[in-house]
């Protein structure tokens, strides 16, 4: 889909799209941003078809919808707590800088496009937890233990996010999302669990940005650290 963006934004460009921009590069944010929605929803739709009829579980046990629920729900703050861990880890013992330049753009870009804000929150990812945990951990999982197929999993979904330093950050979720799936049985879950954490990002990284860093500098902490990561 980020190949498809070397066709599709200058084709948007053509047809008009970001002409109102203040600056050739408001114009192709705003471009950008409108052919992710459109790839991203093409995408899912695509993947949705070849995969219809396919079961969910791949030897899983199903948890009952009642115990799935709270799952869904605690995974959502597993997840938050296992990018935090990781982001402390990175900072205090490897000295890598907390912020995501990769969330911080698309966060930029929602600004100019607000229609982004669906694949931020909800397309995207559904379609990381289709490909990455019941695609892929799925598949290993059926050959493999549990850990063998997360890890591996969780290392390609860390590296599809194109940000290396922060490999260990993406690998802990992906760590996290693999065992709502492992334990439930249910892709529903992990897709609960990621869209609600998204949607969580992105309105406080854009709704609340302010007063954290207010926060944070009354703290006289860095004022990255409070940030989070999609």
């Amino acid at each position: 889909m980020q190949l498809s963006s070397f066709i599709g934004v200058p084709l948007l460009h053509a047809l008009g799209i970001g002409q109102s921009a203040k600056s050739p590069i408001e114009a192709a944010k705003i471009a950008s941003g409108y052919w992710a929605v459109i790839s991203f929803l093409a995408a899912l739709i695509i993947i949705l078809w070849l995969l219809r009829g396919v079961r969910d579980e791949r030897g899983m046990r199903q948890l009952p919808l009642a115990s799935s629920s709270m799952w869904a729900i605690s995974g959502v703050f597993l997840a938050l707590i296992a990018q935090s861990i990781a982001a402390n880890i990175e900072w205090r013992l490897l000295g890598i800088e907390p912020g995501s330049e990769n969330t911080r753009q698309i966060i930029d870009i929602i600004r100019l496009t607000p229609l982004l804000v669906i694949v931020a929150s909800i397309i995207g990812p559904i379609l990381e937890e289709i490909v990455f945990r019941k695609i892929i951990f799925g598949s290993l999982y059926e050959k493999y233990h549990f850990w063998p197929a997360a890890l591996v999993s969780s290392l390609l979904f860390a590296i599809a996010h194109m940000e290396p330093e922060h490999l260990l950050l993406y690998t802990a979720m992906g760590l996290t999302f693999a065992f709502l799936y492992a334990k439930t049985g249910r892709i529903l879950v992990p897709i609960f669990a990621h869209v609600t954490m998204n949607t969580f990002v992105i309105v406080v990284q854009i709704l609340l940005a302010d007063e954290l860093e207010k926060m944070m500098r009354q703290a006289g902490l860095p004022l990255a650290l409070w940030r989070l990561w999609l």
